[in-house]
């Protein structure tokens, strides 16, 4: 059962940073893993007197608070727009609607879950995370740090030219992602993230240029099959690591020509 001592909602981030510097306190969103765990919380954080429930598009960015839902991020017009649906794609079968009109952005990536659809998706954007402390990071360092008790602020995903998809597999429209796959055309090269393996996402990087940018079927498979070489699987009770490193080809390939033909 969680318990928790006391409440803050805090009125800056200083505030919340110090707090936060306590091993028994903790930050809360959505609540949704945290409710479910036993566990003694001194203090919970509440950020959502701050303002970081909004995304705010720039000409050259798209800025993303923290306590922004995944609901906002399946129904913002612009987000979808520039990404041709893939964000939409990535959080649409996330369990149902009142979770995603509860769950955050921040508690999503902060969290780098193995199965986790959100950070896949961002993670094939040109994406940095924003923390307090340590500032401005590149997503795909950022997901190969250690927790801390720093407080993730916002994303920020650049209006670079990109071709970008997301798809999944899953058991049943709800569940979670035996494979999660993100694929995006960014920077003059095609790179794909392949996340819930089960593990935190990975990017494999097509640094050869083995796939022009028009990606054909052909170029697709093969990066594909190259990048499941380049990654460990595993099993659990959704599928085997076979089955993941089989399925990953067509994933990529799935993706790769979906990208092409809507951007």
């Amino acid at each position: 059962m969680l318990k928790i001592s006391q409440y803050v909602k805090v009125s800056s981030l200083e505030e919340a940073y110090e707090l936060n510097q306590k091993k028994n306190n903790v930050i809360v969103g959505g609540m949704h893993w945290l409710k479910m765990m036993d566990k003694m919380v001194g203090t919970a954080i509440d950020l959502s007197g701050l303002g970081l429930d909004q995304i705010v598009e720039t000409e050259d960015a798209f800025e993303i608070g923290c306590m922004v839902t995944l609901r906002q991020l399946e129904k913002h017009e612009g987000l979808n727009k520039y990404t041709a649906g893939a964000v939409a794609d990535a959080v649409k079968d996330i369990v149902g609607v009142q979770f995603r009109n509860t769950a955050t952005v921040g508690g999503s990536i902060y969290g780098r879950y193995g199965f986790s659809d959100v950070l896949t998706v961002f993670m094939a954007l040109d994406t940095t995370v924003v923390c307090h402390a340590d500032g401005e990071i590149p997503i795909q360092e950022f997901a190969k740090m250690p927790y801390n008790r720093d407080i993730l602020v916002k994303l920020i995903v650049k209006k670079s030219p990109i071709k970008v998809a997301y798809v999944a597999q899953r058991h049943a429209k709800t569940d979670f992602p035996i494979l999660a796959c993100a694929v995006s055309y960014l920077n003059g090269r095609w790179n794909a993230v392949l996340g819930a393996r089960p593990g935190k996402a990975e990017l494999v990087a097509d640094t050869e240029k083995m796939v022009s940018e028009a990606a054909t079927a052909e170029e697709a498979t093969a990066f594909g099959k190259f990048a499941a070489e380049q990654l460990v699987y595993n099993t659990n009770m959704r599928g085997s690591a076979d089955y993941r490193k089989q399925i990953t080809p067509v994933l990529v390939k799935r993706a790769m020509l979906a990208a092409g033909k809507e951007c």
